[in-house]
């Protein structure tokens, strides 16, 4: 398996994460106790904390003068993209009863993410009062590096194999009629909504519930979310925490299609 075949790969357990996280896992959980940032990042009801970029880490994933991230799955992932400084880390929580519905979430994306555990592309994000999906975040890959040891059911990151070259190809058709310097402010939400259709068709679902030590490799277009909260599956009290890194790619939108 590789994860530039299968658009996910998980390597370890690696003694380098490991001695990364006994720094790193205690500063991402007292990040998401911190009560400004529980006010901001809380979602669905309480049962996620989304915690975007609230990791304090320079661009090697240093925190509180621990180590910088090494391991396995970031050697193999700047193979591809070449070193990329690490932006701040997200650190994610999900909760015992994730997903709840949100005041002011529409029954049909409730419905959406708790049938399709809210199946999404990183990066190409919502723009504008019609929320047309664009690349605005041109990641080189996804990182996740668990931080808590969870049992069975307790909202699993999930993946469908191979979905990433039905994306390419779907988007880069429409990217294709367009000078690279505009790709960015293309319209691809019909094509997106259609590759998505083709993947749950097509790809099988794949649930990674991964154990810390251990570091789960996304491609950057590999279709993705998380399983809801099975009743009762046990996890601390500190819930299901996983460090996600994104760095961005320094050739912007035709990087991000056109890399392995």
């Amino acid at each position: 398996m590789s994860w530039l075949t299968d658009g996910y790969q998980v390597f370890g357990p690696d003694p380098e994460i490991e001695g990364w996280l006994k720094t790193t896992g205690p500063a991402a959980l007292a990040a998401a106790a911190d009560p400004g940032h529980r006010a901001t990042w809380l979602r669905h009801g309480g049962t996620w904390f989304a915690g975007v970029n609230v990791l304090d880490n320079d661009g090697s994933g240093r925190v509180a003068g621990g180590p910088s991230l090494a391991g396995a799955a970031l050697r193999a992932a700047e193979a591809v993209s070449g070193p990329l400084p690490l932006d701040k880390g997200q650190v994610s929580i999900i909760y015992p009863g994730y997903p709840k519905q949100d005041l002011g979430e529409s029954d049909a994306s409730h419905r959406y993410r708790k049938a399709r555990d809210a199946a999404h592309l990183d990066g190409l994000l919502p723009v504008g009062p019609d929320r047309r999906r664009m690349i605005k975040e041109p990641h080189g890959w996804i990182l996740g590096l668990p931080v808590t040891e969870c049992g069975p059911g307790t909202s699993a990151l999930v993946v469908w194999a191979g979905s990433h070259e039905i994306m390419r190809a779907r988007l880069g058709a429409v990217l294709a009629g367009y000078p690279e310097a505009v790709w960015s402010e293309v319209d691809l939400t019909d094509a997106y909504h259609a590759a998505r259709r083709e993947v749950f068709e097509t790809c099988e679902r794949i649930e990674l519930p991964a154990r810390p030590g251990e570091a789960t490799l996304l491609h950057r277009l590999v279709l993705h979310g998380v399983a809801p909260w099975q009743e009762g599956a046990v996890a601390p009290p500190e819930g299901r925490a996983i460090i996600y890194f994104r760095p961005h790619l320094p050739g912007g939108p035709a990087d991000w299609l056109r890399l392995p």
